[in-house]
């Protein structure tokens, strides 16, 4: 697991506050610079077990905040009952101990959702193939967020897709994120890969995650958010490309 020594304690911290930063702009990102940036200094076992506890807060907090949360819940709890066990199966290639390979996997993870979001159109997805297409999607994103501990490829341009209402668009995001972070949780602990020591720091992080989400949102009027969420995913596609080519340096 990881080293929690004092400057690596500031390291966490930081980068939570970060991550929260970019979700109070954004909407949503969290989970993913957590990763992005932990992943490149210790285990992204390591870092999964980090991004647990404020990835589940701030994204319950994100469901509950909808007001017409049984109508997302109706059109999707197939999808979601995919991610669920697609996550959960594969937490396994987290706990493998296969370093360098999930490294890879989680720069990839980046690379694919960074490079799709800066430049692919939106799509939209006939209503009518959502009741076989969402359970394909809820599980491969499930093997990915087991996998990498990415939680958004191919969730969220899927989502985007469906052609859902803002507010509904941001409380789907929200459940996504939620039900793959529990089903994360749960599999990393039946494997034993959850330690009390990581629980705690998974704990103390949501309290930076929360100040992040705060400042992002009071400057998120004072900045072009498209220009942020643009730097941002290029700051992403970078650190994805180091790790990918980690392993050949």
């Amino acid at each position: 697991m990881a080293d929690f020594s004092t400057p690596m304690l500031f390291v966490i911290a930081a980068t939570f506050f970060a991550a929260g930063f970019v979700k109070g702009v954004t909407g949503m990102g969290l989970p993913t610079v957590a990763m992005a940036v932990l992943g490149a200094l210790v285990s992204p076992l390591a870092a999964a077990s980090l991004l647990v506890i404020p990835s589940l807060v701030t994204n319950v907090w994100q469901f509950l905040a909808g007001s017409d949360r049984s109508a997302v819940l109706r059109r999707l709890w197939p999808m979601m009952l995919a991610i669920f066990a697609g996550t959960a199966l594969s937490t396994g290639l987290l706990v493998g101990g296969e370093t360098e390979a999930t490294t890879t996997a989680l720069g990839l993870a980046l690379v694919v959702y960074a490079v799709y979001t800066l430049f692919a159109r939106q799509l939209r997805v006939p209503q009518r193939v959502e009741p076989w297409l969402s359970p394909i999607v809820g599980a491969a994103t499930g093997l990915v967020a087991g996998g990498t501990g990415i939680l958004v490829i191919p969730a969220v341009p899927y989502l985007q897709a469906l052609g859902l209402s803002r507010d509904h668009l941001i409380q789907a995001l929200g459940l996504s994120f939620t039900v793959s972070t529990l089903a994360l949780a749960a599999g990393l602990g039946a494997r034993g890969a959850v330690t009390v020591e990581s629980a705690g720091m998974s704990a103390l992080a949501v309290l930076p995650a929360l100040l992040g989400m705060w400042a992002g949102r009071k400057v998120r009027a004072r900045i072009d958010p498209i220009l942020f969420r643009r730097l941002f995913l290029l700051a992403l596609l970078m650190l994805g490309v180091e790790m990918v080519l980690r392993p050949i340096w």
